[in-house]
């Protein structure tokens, strides 16, 4: 796997999706920015402290099942809100209502401005594709499938584990490496012998968690020794630099 840049036991890749393959982790901050902000303003008047887009969306919402960066960020400012219905509307103060919120931004906002991969993370996958990598999608959105195709890149992977998957099994979001494990197991493959590629600390945690046989981080948002910390084995600014190309 020395033209991959990964160990040669690797006999699987198992990849994020929001900022790993796709140019969508800025649309997904912006929209928890919004979603937030609105509902902290409503709150705390005066008082108001805004969302940051950077730090407080790596630390607490990154990686994560929507509804669980709800409860995560929201506990930080400690603030615990009624749990709601699945259904519950965009206006409604319950952790749905506001995970849905989000969720309505961020559909609008793809369907405004497209989706992007990025390009060095597409031919990383087709060069593990051509060397007879098993390769899956693990994402905790439930958007995944229409993401991907929006991208062009859906023909790519062989497993997607994403939000609705994970929902339908009762499977724990990242931090937790179930979704991953799961995505192993599809595959047919031992932990051990598949490689996490994600930018999320959450993401770093759960490669880590699980056993992998190789976690890299992708560093979108300059926190490399952050990945590092949380996990990662190996850092790289994009997935590009693993075959020796620019991005």
């Amino acid at each position: 796997m020395t033209t991959l840049g990964l160990p040669d036991t690797v006999r699987a890749c198992l990849f994020d999706m929001d900022g790993v393959l796709t140019r969508t982790a800025t649309v997904h901050a912006a929209a928890w920015k919004e979603t937030f902000d609105a509902f902290l303003r409503r709150r705390d008047g005066a008082d108001f402290r805004p969302f940051d887009a950077h730090d407080d969306y790596d630390e607490y919402v990154d990686g994560r099942p929507r509804a669980d960066g709800v409860r995560t960020f929201l506990a930080s400012r400690g603030i615990h809100l009624p749990e709601g219905a699945d259904d519950d509307p965009p206006d409604r103060d319950t952790v749905q209502g506001l995970g849905n919120r989000k969720n309505a931004l961020v559909l609008e906002k793809i369907k405004e401005l497209g989706v992007e991969a990025f390009p060095g993370s597409v031919r990383y996958v087709e060069a593990a594709r051509a060397a007879g990598l098993r390769r899956a999608v693990v994402s905790s959105s439930a958007n995944c499938h229409e993401v991907l195709v929006a991208a062009g890149i859906d023909h790519l992977f062989d497993v997607r584990i994403d939000g609705v998957v994970a929902a339908e099994r009762h499977l724990p979001g990242k931090p937790h490496p179930d979704t991953f494990l799961a995505a192993a197991e599809a595959l047919g493959i031992a932990p051990d012998r598949a490689a996490v590629f994600e930018d999320a600390l959450a993401g770093m945690e759960a490669g880590r968690a699980g056993a992998f046989g190789c976690v890299v981080g992708v560093n979108r948002a300059d926190q490399a020794d952050a990945l590092r910390r949380h996990g990662a084995d190996i850092v790289v600014d994009d997935l590009a630099e693993l075959l020796g190309e620019a991005a």
